[in-house]
């Protein structure tokens, strides 16, 4: 059974899902909580709201500071890997351990994977992240300095906005806040 719980931050409503496994999913920041509600009930059809549970408090916690404008390490978040594909569970395990404020490119993990030529899969792969922010993808730029993709809402605006938030140099590349 997978359970969510919607939460406010101060920039809108938030939420995380979760199975006996570990988390599911992530749904950042609503200015409506329905609107992440209802997110969920497409994601995980049979899912029910429920509290959020002892264990998944500092995951909540943690997105609520970041939308505060403070660092916050969600590295220790259990997730459930369990219907991730294997690639990309190896890219997100590389992106959860770049650290608040650093970079990688989508090159950079494609060679730790062991192929350069694998980018583009790193960038598809995080295209499909269901942890966003507890799964860092808004930690992976473009080469070149450029900000690349961002699937959330607002798309690169918010991911810019959150490397600014932890103080990575790569959002004061992207002249994104005029």
């Amino acid at each position: 059974m997978i359970e969510f719980a919607i939460f406010e931050t101060v920039i809108g409503w938030a939420g995380l899902a979760w199975g006996e496994a570990g988390l599911v999913g992530v749904h950042l920041p609503e200015t409506d909580g329905d609107v992440a509600r209802q997110g969920f009930r497409r994601r995980f059809p049979d899912s029910r709201e429920a509290p959020l549970p002892p264990a998944l408090r500092p995951a909540a916690q943690g997105v609520m500071a970041l939308m505060r404008g403070e660092k916050a390490d969600l590295s220790a978040v259990a997730l459930d890997l369990s219907t991730t594909p294997e690639f990309h569970a190896k890219v997100y395990e590389i992106a959860r351990a770049i650290p608040a404020g650093e970079t990688l490119t989508y090159g950079d993990i494609a060679v730790r994977l062991g192929d350069r030529l694998l980018a583009r899969d790193v960038g598809q792969a995080l295209g499909k992240n269901p942890w966003p922010i507890v799964v860092p993808c808004h930690r992976v730029v473009a080469a070149g300095g450029k900000l690349g993709g961002f699937s959330a809402r607002g798309g690169a605006r918010t991911k810019a906005r959150l490397l600014a938030i932890e103080g990575a140099a790569a959002a004061a590349q992207a002249d994104l806040f005029g």
